[in-house]
């Protein structure tokens, strides 16, 4: 082996001996820092994780914290009692008589960090009564919740049944905290105990009426009855075999009237029953779908289904069915 060939070896061993180094240091040292590095992360998702868990916690406990202050009591006899207290209170504020509601008592029922009672509330009282019952327990301030709430029509004129079940909890345990003597947030005569008034304005729980026998001769009293606009409602706008028929309902007297068109109503004759979905006149948030037009001279006039003869009001040209406006060019 010649010098050259001595030198070309000496650098050939000299780079697989840098290689090896290299390769060696990095299975020496590199590797075990990667490791390290795999576990820095591991422990910092974990402490993370922990951090995580610890917001959640206080942001739990602060939320129980504000049920439990809105609690009814931190005592399950008290929160019953208490609660039974209320409801009673709340039935005779909305204008129904005390006598004419059952309330049963619900539970204890043990929950997972509280204790369920409550109370089974059936009775019965005029529509509007009933809706304010049902607004005051709704916008109960104190911790609650109401279900199975039904309503039925009952066999007493103007009167409605109800029933449903009012519900409130006991946090177990109760973290220290001050019951907050709490006030309703509404109030009976206030705006939003307005938004109920359709369901009284539709009259959608009304008894059946049955029909007078057409074999008997017996007919439904077309005949204006003595009672005030205000006093006379549009109860229904339906059909019978085709024939549209209007029924209003004298609130004084508890009578129903049955009418169609070409009858006499309002001063005017019945010229049709429109079921055509528009704003309620006066509350645009709503939506009418039927009315009775009448015919006063040579205008057309309308009253909404739930309202009175009271409520009449002037149909400009654009509102009119495609077969009136052609009859008024």
């Amino acid at each position: 082996m010649n010098k050259r060939e001595k030198t070309m070896a000496l650098v050939v061993g000299g780079v697989i001996m840098l290689f090896a180094l290299v390769f060696g240091a990095r299975a020496v040292v590199i590797k075990p820092l990667r490791e390290l590095d795999k576990k820095t992360a591991a422990l910092r998702e974990k402490l993370e994780k922990i951090k995580a868990e610890r917001r959640a916690y206080f942001t739990a406990e602060d939320l129980v914290k504000r049920f439990a202050q809105r609690a009814v009591s931190d005592q399950v006899d008290q929160a019953s009692a208490k609660s039974g207290e209320m409801l009673t209170q709340q039935i005779l504020h909305s204008g129904l008589h005390e006598s004419d509601f059952s309330r049963m008592p619900n539970g204890p029922r043990k929950l997972r960090g509280a204790i369920e009672i409550g109370w089974t509330v059936n009775g019965e009282g005029k529509l509007t009564n009933v809706l304010n019952l049902l607004f005051l327990v709704q916008n109960s301030p104190y911790l609650h919740r109401m279900e199975n709430l039904t309503l039925s029509s009952s066999d007493v004129p103007s009167q409605v049944n109800v029933r449903f079940r009012y519900l409130t909890l006991v946090i177990d345990p109760m973290p220290m905290v001050d019951l907050t003597n709490a006030q309703p947030k509404f109030a009976l005569d206030g705006p939003e105990r307005r938004s109920f008034d359709a369901i009284a304005a539709r009259d959608i729980l009304r008894p059946y009426i049955k029909r007078a026998s057409d074999a008997s001769g017996g007919e439904a009293n077309t005949s204006d009855p003595p009672a005030g606009p205000v006093s006379l409602r549009i109860v229904s706008l339906s059909e019978w075999m085709g024939q549209p028929e209007v029924h209003i309902r004298d609130l004084t007297s508890q009578k129903t009237f049955r009418y169609k068109p070409g009858d006499t109503l309002a001063g005017g004759t019945i010229v049709m029953v429109d079921y055509r979905p528009f704003p309620m006149p006066g509350n645009e948030a709503l939506k009418s779908f039927s009315r009775v037009i009448v015919k006063i001279e040579a205008e057309y006039w309308a009253v909404e289904r739930g309202g009175t003869l009271a409520d009449i009001y002037k149909l400009s040209r654009d509102k009119l069915p495609e077969q009136l406006a052609a009859l008024s060019n």
